[in-house]
């Protein structure tokens, strides 16, 4: 995956640090696009992600849009070029500064998480003299067979409308006179990798849809949500199979006359592209287990700790026998782990170690706990400049 004159001037820099391999993502981005364009469905990035503004003005240059899920991620979006009129903003707990800001703003579209939270939104829509389109997301009780703190279409989940509260928005909807509501939000889970699943949100965006439209309730666009996987195990599999995840909404949603259909990937387009690299501190032994200690913690990369998270892990500068080893961070807390038991080259002191596919959830999640330097951040960019553009002028 890395060639040895890149490994060479890797071991130059001070770890722990991001790589990104923007190559990557601009073919990464050119497929998503292409495969999308194939069925005219809409694209907004997940900037709860990766947040970075290099990698957001990349993203920027493929008119993909920005899902955001905090007043600061709208205001980032906005910064990196990103239109307003393709920016929708979620999130369970908007305040009441970031909802107005959202509506001055005159983003796309505000997705509502609750019935007290539409009527709030209605409110001060009512007072800046405002009629912002509104999406009602739904929690469909749908199981996306991921990790239990990343599923979010369940009942025993804080997001999303009920459907008990769906009726009665259906019959007080005249009520919220301040809000264009024509739209239908769903996000059931992220790290999705049983495409199947989707066929089953299908089916009950279909139902609603047709309740709805036995009240007269027109909906214009339905956002589908995120949570295509990535491929941890094997990140030599670097591009996800978009066109079988767009074929399935395709094939499966009954859409109405004209109406539009929004996705918002996040980690399918920057997952692969990134990388945690970091130094060997010390290997300890205890008996028969050795435990090896990097520079990077959790701080760095939180998804091991939070949610059992496997990536691969790789020794840039060993070519020893193979052991196995406990893999640690520095951090003071009993879960500051990246792995047990992984197999690697004999490892010393000093050898260089990339975690893979953290371009997701990584960087974005990073910390100053136990009062850490913030994590550096380096690009890699081997294609020329003509190139880069012969594959945004295919879009």
């Amino acid at each position: 995956m890395l060639n040895s004159y890149i490994i060479n001037q890797l071991k130059q820099y001070q770890t722990p640090f991001y790589f990104y391999d923007t190559d990557l993502l601009h073919k990464t981005l050119f497929a998503i696009k292409e495969a999308a364009s194939l069925f005219s469905f809409k694209l907004h990035f997940a900037i709860k992600a990766n947040a970075n503004k290099n990698i957001l003005s990349i993203i920027n240059d493929y008119n993909i849009g920005a899902d955001c899920v905090s007043g600061n991620e709208i205001k980032r979006a906005l910064n990196a070029g990103f239109p307003a009129h393709n920016i929708v903003f979620a999130g369970v707990g908007k305040t009441d500064e970031e909802i107005k800001f959202a509506i001055e703003s005159d983003i796309f579209c505000i997705n509502c998480e609750s019935l007290e939270e539409l009527e709030v939104i209605n409110s001060l829509a009512g007072l800046l003299n405002k009629k912002p389109r509104t999406a009602l997301r739904i929690n469909p009780n749908v199981d996306a067979e991921t990790h239990r703190n990343i599923t979010t279409g369940l009942n025993s989940n804080k997001f999303g409308i009920s459907v008990d509260d769906l009726q009665y928005i259906v019959d007080h909807f005249l009520e919220y006179n301040n809000l264009l509501i024509d739209g239908l939000h769903f996000h059931i889970g992220s790290q999705i990798t049983n495409l199947n699943v989707f066929k089953n949100l299908c089916y009950v965006v279909n139902a609603i849809q047709k309740k709805l439209k036995r009240k007269n309730i027109l909906i214009n666009h339905l956002n589908l949500g995120g949570g295509l996987g990535i491929n941890y195990e094997n990140p030599e599999n670097r591009i996800p199979d978009f066109q079988a995840y767009f074929s399935i909404f395709h094939k499966y949603l009954n859409l109405l006359p004209e109406q539009t259909v929004h996705f918002e990937p996040g980690r399918s387009i920057v997952g692969q592209s990134g990388m945690l690299l970091t130094r060997i501190l010390y290997v300890k032994s205890h008996g028969s287990k050795k435990t090896i200690i990097l520079d990077a913690g959790f701080t760095e990369l939180l998804r091991p700790a939070l949610y059992q998270a496997n990536h691969k892990i790789i020794n840039l500068t060993s070519q020893g026998n193979l052991e196995n080893y406990d893999i640690a961070g520095p951090i003071c807390e009993t879960s500051d782990y990246f792995g047990k038991s992984i197999t690697l080259p004999q490892s010393k002191r000093g050898d260089l170690i990339a975690i893979l596919s953290a371009g997701a959830y990584g960087e974005s999640m990073a910390s100053s706990y136990n009062l850490r330097s913030s994590v550096r951040k380096y690009f890699l960019n081997t294609l020329a400049e003509e190139q880069r553009e012969k594959i945004l002028t295919k879009l």
